[in-house]
């Protein structure tokens, strides 16, 4: 199949080479020249601009939007509704509020346009381990942009099947799924980011515990001078906390045991917030997932080990630099 790229930043680069691995075309576009020529000396076609990009895409055309959440998606959604016909679909598959999903799909489909809301995780990783992604939007149209999804998608691998899930939508266990209408694909991502909030600070705590298990403040017999590059690399193997959160710990510590690289400035997506807030509106209680995300907050105010641990996390699953402090 063919598909527009719209933002050639870590994610959507990759995204079009894994596809162009796996025989579909593209057609991109980025602000910056160089992203574009980089990907165009890599076999996709270059687009000057949007309406460049609309143009050199064959009916029925679809374009995927990897632009950062808020004014510049909105901008290229309102664009791309203007510049293309009844039947094409506009794909966004960045870290969007899925109220904002919701409104974009009702205002496309009156212009006769389809609008996909794609919740992707895989980060900088991608391009190797492939993408998994939580889809929202009409069944009829996410089927069929449904080989753009399998070949973004890890699939099987090496992991053990799951028992009992007979008569299972097979998708899931390759590693996307078609989660329901309009906005449901992000609001899924969202609860996702915010789970991951909560298992980063758990990991970080703990880890920061384990650091100041030597301190003067104990018992001379109380006291352990752990190795934190062998703890979180024995953890890996075996153990009931394994994950690939703890494979990136144990990179960063190997690397640099103290994070003396990292100052512990934690950001935050946005995500973290809205899924809190979606816990208000629920009114279901979410401890874990709030502290976590106060937690970051603190951090740009005073930092801690935990906090550099956080930081290193970021770095690796998702190449996120940490901001300078403010």
């Amino acid at each position: 199949m063919q598909i527009g790229m719209i933002g050639l930043g870590r994610m959507g680069a990759n995204i079009v080479r894994r596809l162009m691995r796996h025989g579909h075309s593209a057609v991109v576009f980025d602000l910056d020249p160089a992203a574009v020529q980089e990907l165009a000396g890599e076999g996709a076609t270059a687009a000057s601009d949007l309406a460049d990009l609309v143009g050199k895409l064959e009916a029925p055309r679809t374009a995927w939007i990897m632009l950062p959440a808020g004014a510049p998606t909105e901008g290229a959604v309102a664009e791309l509704a203007a510049l293309m016909s009844p039947g094409d679909t506009v794909i966004d598959g960045g870290n969007t509020f899925y109220k904002d999903d919701i409104r974009r799909a009702a205002e496309l489909h009156a212009r006769g346009l389809h609008y996909v809301d794609v919740g992707t995780s895989g980060g900088v990783w991608g391009l190797e381990r492939g993408y998994c992604m939580m889809i929202g939007g009409e069944r009829q149209t996410v089927e069929r942009l449904d080989p753009i999804f399998a070949a973004m998608a890890p699939g099987l691998g090496s992991i053990a099947r799951t028992p009992g899930r007979e008569g299972c939508d097979p998708r899931a266990e390759r590693g996307y799924i078609h989660a329901g209408p309009s906005g449901a694909g992000h609001f899924l991502k969202m609860i996702h980011n915010g789970i991951e909030y909560g298992l980063m600070q758990a990991y970080a705590e703990g880890f920061d515990i384990l650091r100041h298990a030597n301190s003067g403040e104990l018992p001379p017999e109380q006291r352990f001078d752990f190795h934190l590059p062998d703890v979180a690399e024995v953890w890996r193997r075996g153990s009931v906390v394994s994950s690939w959160l703890l494979d990136l710990t144990a990179t960063a510590l190997a690397g640099d045991p103290a994070l003396d690289s990292f100052a512990g400035h934690v950001a935050d997506s946005g995500e973290g917030r809205w899924t809190v807030n979606a816990a208000v509106e629920e009114a279901v209680p979410a401890p874990v997932l709030t502290a976590a995300l106060y937690a970051r907050f603190r951090s740009r105010r005073e930092q801690s080990f935990a906090d550099k641990l956080l930081s290193a996390m970021r770095k690796g699953f998702g190449g996120h630099q940490e901001r300078p402090k403010v």
